[in-house]
């Protein structure tokens, strides 16, 4: 396999989580008498680019398709995540009724819902079509195609060309990056930003978040290689911020390389060396990942056995994909925990890939009044403890095994 950036070889192995089925294929009960297919789940780091990425993958059409189950707008701290990028960025770029922003991946209009309300033109692209109907019924613009230079082309080709050009947690998702990063060179207006946000690899190592890692997610991306990536079409990174969003985010502003009206943050310098004073740039930061992992999964075994035999009862919360590769890579099936309780009606009546968990309402928690809730998106737990702190009434408990087994 050859780097999906740079093409060289991948010897270089960063952590095998074994075979997982893709972490969004939800099942249906007539699905679960039916053979289930799996991946490898392994990833690779290039020791010329420090690009992390997927050794096999599910092709996007089949991931992104008309069942596609995450909807950002279930997710309160998400939506007002949202509002207030949009009241920054409409500010810092004056944005008005004469400008375009479009965001790739808008998934249900949660984000450009807010730049509608205030009269700036926006527009979406999305290629999974039931998302992308929930923005249309908002009253917002959705193209539903994969986004890269074809599109990005055809768009500058109809005089749509953005001054703002927004990818929130869509740069991993995309198998051919050069091509799509390319299509951002093309569809940015002269003078327009870029701004991307996307889970740090930084962050992933630090606080050993391998749940984040599914098969919609190819790359797993550092400041460093996103820099060089960008620099590769001529756009220029002239910022960067640091966000707690997801786990620990990192939002980048760039523009083309021509364009002198943005100054470089000192921010850009700051964080390569962040980087590189963490070890990033040697193979030795990536290889010790593995042994971190496996730590996690046994205390979280532990966890789960013990409270088994002691009679007690552990559910969970928030049908996640990053729940499902921590349940799959553990092996964890209902026997040790009977349902995931879930906000998005999408999701209930479901049950989860490999371990074939059903999803349930909320109200089962009342119902079954269990001694812990593990909370599967950790990134979410103030907002989701918060939301079931009537467990506490019965002294039940919260858990979350990311980054390390917590009892709370």
């Amino acid at each position: 396999m050859k780097c999906r950036f740079c093409n060289n070889l991948l010897t270089e192995k960063f952590i095998d989580l074994i075979n997982s089925p893709p972490s969004n294929s939800f099942l249906n009960q007539e699905q679960l008498n039916e053979p289930e297919t799996f991946y490898p789940l392994l990833l690779y780091v290039c020791k010329h680019c420090w690009l992390v990425q997927i050794d096999e993958y599910e092709k996007p059409d089949d991931i992104f398709n008309q069942e596609y189950l995450y909807f950002s707008s279930y997710s309160q701290s998400w939506l007002k995540h949202a509002k207030q990028y949009v009241d920054m960025i409409t500010n810092k770029l004056k944005l008005d009724k004469s400008s375009l922003a479009i965001e790739i991946a808008s998934n249900d209009g949660y984000l450009l819902q807010y730049f509608k309300e205030i009269n700036v033109p926006c527009l979406g692209i999305e290629p999974s079509n039931n998302t992308a109907d929930v923005a249309k019924e908002k009253g917002i613009d959705v193209i539903c195609e994969f986004f890269g230079k074809t599109l990005a082309a055809r768009l500058a080709d109809q005089d749509k060309k953005a001054d703002l050009l927004i990818g929130n947690n869509v740069l991993a998702h995309v198998p051919d990056i050069n091509d799509f990063v390319g299509g951002l060179k093309i569809a940015l207006k002269q003078g327009g930003i870029v701004t991307m946000e996307f889970p740090h690899l930084m962050q992933l190592v630090e606080q050993n978040q391998f749940d984040t890692i599914y098969h919609e997610h190819f790359s797993y991306l550092s400041f460093y290689t996103v820099h060089d990536v960008f620099a590769s079409v001529d756009l220029e990174v002239f910022d960067v911020e640091e966000l707690d969003t997801h786990g620990g985010s990192l939002r980048i502003y760039a523009k083309h390389k021509e364009d002198s009206s943005w100054p470089i943050s000192e921010n850009v310098d700051k964080l390569k060396e962040k980087e590189f004073e963490k070890g990033m740039f040697n193979l030795e930061y990536y290889q010790t990942f593995q042994h971190k992992v496996d730590k996690v999964k046994y205390s979280f075994l532990t966890f789960l056995l013990d409270q088994k035999n002691s009679g007690k009862k552990v559910v969970s919360y928030g049908a996640a994909a990053k729940g499902n590769t921590l349940l799959n890579y553990c092996g964890v099936k209902k026997d040790l925990i009977p349902f995931v309780a879930d906000a998005s009606p999408y999701k209930q009546g479901k049950f989860l890939p490999g371990s074939h968990i059903p999803v349930v309402n909320e109200q089962e928690i009342r119902k079954l009044k269990p001694d812990f809730v593990l909370i599967l998106p950790w990134n979410l737990k103030s907002e989701i403890s918060e939301q079931l702190k009537y467990i506490r009434s019965w002294k039940g408990k919260f858990v979350v095994a990311i980054p390390e087994l917590e009892i709370f």
